[in-house]
């Protein structure tokens, strides 16, 4: 009897342990947890793999949601053509200023219209790009051969240069990525890059524009931004940040994507689907670490912990942004399809991101940047004009 009383009591005692334990922190032991709030349609992920073509993964991408929207069905379309075409362009660009120009494989959003409109453009069947047996993207060799090419042209002591110079910078492109088909059979018809365009596409390049958030230039102007891959000098609308914001909630929410440019050398863009900007200055605090403990961390170990799970951000300014600009802390990383919106499970909103990285990380191939992350980290966006909202359009003259 007295052994059931004791029990007894042993087991009113776990229970009030039970009962006063402090419940955790959800957010602590859950990490991120997002609901999709808005996500309007795309085509599949994509791999770049060891190309610096962003830019034309993400821009092809962006059209593709396009036509998606327009209702004209679903396209998987060239990117390695468009990539051909831009380079020797560039190419041509870089010995024409005798080599005092930027040649690289990274490039704009504006290449891709130039494309559109000069060469028209062929689906991915047509021109899979790849000539030498990998099955993604590998530019490594190519982009030191095409490279060593134009600095050649460029940068050699002719006196004049023969009329098949750009010839030998095509063969090489040619070779790597397979030349550019005149003509191609697409279900069942026969069409040209420029009539696929204009009568299966179908889109207006002049239906697009870009959009930045800068100090240095008058707002509701254009200007070119100043990176070496805007080599084609293309103009962007120069709007406020708040302005720039309004404009990227008010196309998700109304069924438009855009081609999103950014920074994302922070720490806060992470290898597994998170992009955002916790408020490191206030490190253990934010993350609940003794101070020992948070000045024992390595770099890496703070930046996980910084990007674990949703933390107080930073708050953004027109100033920050700029000071970030002029600095290079902010540069001309990455091009990427904005096409959703997200909240965590604080209520908080984050962009959903269609990346250029195959099936990677936590989110197979999608990241979730938050919009202190966007509105930072924001270089320039590519759009439809019937997007912007009607009396920031009339401000630019739109």
């Amino acid at each position: 009897m007295n052994k059931l009383i004791a029990l007894a009591a042993l087991g009113l005692c776990f229970s009030n342990v039970y009962a006063e334990a402090p419940k955790k922190d959800k957010t602590t032991e859950e990490g991120f947890v997002f609901t999709t709030v808005k996500e309007n349609p795309i085509t599949s992920i994509k791999n770049q793999n060891q190309s610096s073509t962003c830019w034309s993964f993400s821009t092809l991408g962006f059209l593709e949601s396009e036509l998606l929207r327009l209702g004209k069905g679903e396209f998987d379309l060239s990117e390695m053509f468009v990539v051909h075409k831009t380079m020797e362009e560039r190419g041509a660009n870089y010995v024409r200023y005798h080599g005092d120009a930027s040649f690289s494989p990274g490039g704009s959003f504006e290449d891709i219209l130039v494309c559109y409109e000069k060469y028209g453009m062929v689906p991915q069947e047509a021109m899979p790009g790849i000539m030498y047996g990998d099955s993604l993207p590998n530019h490594n060799e190519l982009d030191a051969v095409a490279g060593a090419y134009v600095e050649a042209i460029g940068k050699g002591r002719h006196s004049k240069l023969s009329p098949v110079w750009k010839n030998g910078l095509c063969a090489i492109y040619d070779t790597y990525l397979g030349e550019c088909p005149k003509e191609f059979t697409y279900k069942g018809k026969t069409y040209t890059p420029r009539t696929f365009a204009d009568n299966v596409l179908g889109l207006n390049p002049d239906d697009y524009v870009s959009l930045t958030s800068y100090s240095h230039h008058p707002f509701y102007t254009q200007f070119f931004i100043e990176v070496q891959d805007n080599w084609r000098n293309a103009l962007s609308y120069n709007l406020p940040i708040d302005e720039l914001m309004e404009v990227m909630d008010n196309a998700v929410n109304n069924g438009y994507t855009f081609a999103w440019g950014a920074d994302v050398s922070e720490d806060g863009f992470t290898r597994d689907g998170i992009a955002v900007c916790p408020n490191v200055a206030k490190g253990a605090e934010l993350t609940g670490s003794d101070m020992a403990h948070w000045l024992g961390l390595s770099k890496a170990d703070k930046r996980k912990e910084l990007t674990s799970k949703p933390l107080p951000e930073i708050e953004v300014t027109q100033e920050m942004r700029q000071e970030a600009f002029d600095n290079w802390e902010t540069t001309d990383d990455h091009g990427m399809l904005i096409y959703g919106l997200a909240k965590d499970q604080n209520g908080k909103e984050y962009y959903m991101v269609k990346n250029s990285w195959g099936k990677a990380g936590k989110y197979k191939g999608i990241w979730y940047a938050s919009k202190t992350f966007a509105k930072y980290k924001t270089m320039n966006i590519l759009i439809h004009k019937d997007a912007i909202p009607a009396h920031i359009a009339k401000k630019l003259g739109l």
